[in-house]
């Protein structure tokens, strides 16, 4: 049942964000959690900008910049890594608040 769980869990986040225009990822094969370059220059401000900027109805959405996760100076900086540990409902409301996030995001850098 956990299994079947967590692989409902990585379906649904994979899912979301191949449907995210720009979103590049590889679907997980064996982790809690997903590497994915987003199309925005610098995840790290963008996800400070999701904090302090950014809500929907009252909500917004946290994740881990990608760049702490390479030894390379500057590589990951474009990458975010996702866990998905929440109830499937709430990774669907995640990522599609992630994906209003980019949207509105991007607007404002044009």
């Amino acid at each position: 049942q956990v299994r079947q769980e967590y692989k409902r869990r990585r379906d649904t986040i994979y899912a979301k964000l191949q449907a995210i225009p720009g979103v590049v990822c590889k679907e997980p094969k064996g982790a809690f959690y997903v590497m994915a370059k987003l199309p925005v220059d610098n995840t790290d401000e963008f996800q400070k900008w999701l904090l302090t900027e950014f809500e929907d109805n009252g909500e917004t959405v946290m994740y881990a910049p990608g760049e702490g996760f390479y030894a390379t100076p500057g590589h990951g900086k474009d990458e975010v890594r996702l866990a998905y540990v929440l109830k499937q409902a709430d990774l669907e409301r995640a990522m599609d608040l992630l994906a209003l996030g980019i949207k509105k995001y991007n607007a404002l850098k044009k």
